[in-house]
């Protein structure tokens, strides 16, 4: 299996169905993601160390956060593809422990951090949410863990939802360079959910997703994924996340970096980025936004 590879339950632990940690793996030193499910009245205690962290609902609701001082309540959300949700972030060098009311299934972004930044919390209805690209690389991008949205010291996270038979992630890029104004060097993180689409009796939801490498850098990725598989992108030119006819596709990004300036910055694959030209005449898909209306 190709170490970028993970599949669901390939990385887990008996709190975790997911668990990947800076400096795991080689060359994997900035990102990390923890994912479980918690039954009503189930907590986690996680000490941040030199990471920051994010609680991210993916699906349930009524999750309680407690850091220090600080408690809130997250509201959740049935599904993951059922729209933007509320999230807390937590600093380095302090502990949190989350506890749910009733069943959630939660994720846990992390970064390394060298700043503490103060306990915070962004509900749903101010993330930002955004159509990216049109006609069948139409997708819904919920900025939830960005630089305008989200005060952090390197973290960059946000959701991606893909009608089914759609293409996003695309055209392909990279950001493993630092190149003033161009280019961030940032690791990256993709966590997968897929769904059967509403009205459809797929019983294997099913997607893909594809990366590969400069002449200098090396990499090859070409792998379906289904719920709860996670590919990690360490260099290189990464998309398309395909979501196949049938079936709905969402994932988290999770990036991170060794520079100092907390930004997003790609590049595209030169022989690939004219696509983008095509999408000036085309309508976003009209499937989106997800909750459908």
């Amino acid at each position: 299996m190709n170490d970028w590879i993970k599949p669901a339950g390939s990385t887990g632990d008996d709190d975790y169905d997911v668990r990947i940690t800076p400096g795991e793996t080689a060359g994997w030193a900035h990102t990390g993601l923890l994912v479980t499910d918690l039954d009503a009245g189930e907590s986690r205690t996680v000490a941040t160390g030199d990471c920051e962290w994010i609680v991210l609902p993916l699906s349930g609701a009524d999750l309680t956060v407690r850091s220090g001082d600080d408690e809130v309540t997250l509201g959740g959300r049935a599904s993951v593809f059922d729209g933007a949700t509320d999230i807390a972030y937590v600093g380095r060098d302090s502990e949190f422990t989350i506890t749910a009311t009733s069943p959630v299934r939660v994720a846990l972004p992390s970064a390394k951090a060298a700043t503490a930044k103060p306990f915070a919390v962004v509900r749903a209805a101010d993330v930002p949410v955004e159509m990216r690209g049109a006609g069948s690389c139409s997708r819904q991008v919920q900025n939830f863990g960005t630089p305008d949205t989200l005060d952090a010291d390197s973290i960059i996270a946000c959701e991606v939802i893909t009608p089914a038979g759609n293409w996003s992630s695309y055209p392909p890029h990279k950001h493993d360079v630092d190149r003033p104004g161009e280019e961030t060097s940032l690791e990256e993180i993709y966590y997968f959910e897929v769904r059967t689409q509403p009205g459809g009796a797929g019983t294997d939801p099913v997607a893909w997703q594809a990366a590969y490498g400069t002449e200098d850098r090396p990499l090859e990725i070409n792998t379906a994924v289904r719920p709860g598989d996670t590919v990690l992108i360490p260099h290189g030119w990464h998309g398309p996340s395909m979501a196949a006819p049938g079936y709905d596709l969402y994932y988290l990004n999770v990036m991170a970096g060794p520079g100092d300036e907390r930004i997003w910055l790609i590049c595209d694959d030169p022989a690939h980025t004219w696509v983008r030209s095509t999408w000036e005449d085309q309508p976003v898909d009209a499937r989106l936004p997800f909750p459908a209306k």
